[in-house]
């Protein structure tokens, strides 16, 4: 099932790299960008995911929250974190429920791995509508971040 816009976000509860449950619920009447990403520690997320830790600033400012998930434990998450200096919360979907929930859930991914999140990134507004909802295919290219950012000075 893909995600569109207009529709009710699903809500959801993981576990963050600190081990604390985090409910996009609890994020009501506030901004959140859900930035999905394959996995940790490789080329394109740490480019993606520094990327939106040097403009945490920006959403900020636009009244968002922007959570990072992945299908990597929350272990995994934690260091990756703490690596690279990250400033928004990293949220562990390990048994692919949230990835598969928001239709961005590859089968089969490099190296045969099955069950990795795909990039994608979806803005929802304080009211928990999707506003904005990009599932990419490819591993290799990167959320449009300025129309992300587009989006959320239009709230």
């Amino acid at each position: 099932m893909s995600i569109t816009v207009g529709q009710m976000a699903p809500n959801f509860t993981l576990r963050d790299s600190d081990k604390n449950e985090v409910s996009l619920s609890q994020f009501s009447g506030k901004n959140v960008v859900l930035v999905f990403f394959p996995l940790a520690f490789t080329g394109v997320c740490t480019t993606e995911l520094c990327s939106l830790r040097d403009s945490i600033a920006v959403y900020n400012n636009l009244n968002a929250e922007v959570l990072g998930i992945s299908v990597d434990s929350l272990f995994t998450l934690d260091k990756f974190k703490k690596e690279q200096s990250l400033n928004f919360t990293l949220l562990s979907d390990f048994n692919k429920e949230v990835s598969s929930a928001y239709g961005c859930l590859y089968e089969n991914f490099v190296l045969d791995m099955k069950g990795v999140s795909k990039r994608s990134a979806f803005v929802i507004d304080a009211k928990g509508v999707v506003q904005y909802a990009e599932v990419l295919e490819s591993a290799g290219d990167l959320p449009n971040f300025e129309a992300i950012q587009a989006c959320l000075t239009g709230l």
